[in-house]
């Protein structure tokens, strides 16, 4: 049995649990140490048995909680090596921390191989996540400014794909963020759109993919039901039925104890 639990979601933190047969990971720790305990406690999650954190970029976001979790738990750090720079001089982590640059060939653990894949986004050398547990797939892409070539190879045949769903275009154009910072956002480094998000979630249901998982959404720009919505109507437009061809859940920006099996 796998498993994907998201504990955080958006602007205030990010971290997700994934599990297969008993071992798990972390993707991202953007909440405190104290947080995050917390979270996989209530979650019935022991921190001492999950294997590795792999990170998608050094914004703090991401990354809040990572040295005090990582170090207090002795857990392995895994990224690009972009990444490791930037959180080596942003001091995300430090000496005691364990940390690797992930190559071509991914990082093999007990349960589950993981590969990264780059993404598009204002950070050093960012990245999302394919997890291989045992022939089911599940993929990680959150602060994608656009979709790319690779990106899509990544996400084509997973069962359980978490996709960035952002903004919502209209809110975002009319809401308060100064001008600056909402070209930053709308590029292609930037956050992906409701819009952009859903119109590529059909063809990932023909390549196989069954459960989506809404992420990265902004309290400012954007609200849930929005976001569900886009995507639902893109979907069932295409002639897809929901609960039958696919499952959608919007992930919350606090852990909810909604785990999705597959």
């Amino acid at each position: 049995m796998a498993k994907v639990l998201p504990l955080f979601s958006g602007s205030k933190g990010n971290s997700y649990y994934i599990s297969c047969s008993g071992s798990g990971i972390l993707i991202d720790a953007g909440r405190s140490a104290k947080q995050l305990t917390l979270a996989l406690d209530a979650n019935g999650v022991d921190p001492k048995t999950i294997e590795a954190i792999f990170v998608t970029h050094e914004h703090s976001d991401h990354v809040t909680g990572l040295r005090v979790f990582a170090n207090k738990y002795d857990i392995p750090v895994f990224t690009s090596q972009g990444t490791l720079a930037a959180l080596t001089a942003k001091k995300y982590i430090d000496a005691k921390t364990r940390c690797f640059v992930m190559g071509s060939a991914g990082v093999d653990l007990s349960t589950m191989h993981v590969d990264r894949f780059p993404i598009s986004h204002d950070c050093a050398e960012g990245c999302g996540f394919r997890v291989d547990m045992g022939g089911k797939y599940y993929a990680h892409a959150t602060d994608l400014g656009v979709i790319t070539e690779a990106v899509e190879t990544a996400l084509t045949g997973c069962d359980v794909v978490t996709i960035e769903s952002n903004h919502d275009v209209n809110m975002l154009a009319m809401g308060p963020y100064p001008y600056e910072l909402k070209r930053r956002i709308m590029s292609d480094r930037g956050h992906l759109s409701n819009v952009v998000c859903s119109q590529f979630l059909p063809g990932l249901v023909k390549s196989g993919t069954k459960r989506f998982i809404l992420a990265h959404l902004s309290q400012e720009n954007n609200m849930p039901e929005i976001a569900y919505r886009e995507s639902l109507n893109c979907l069932t437009d295409s002639d897809m039925l929901l609960d039958s061809d696919f499952t959608l859940d919007v992930a919350p920006v606090d852990p909810s104890g909604k785990a999705i099996l597959f």
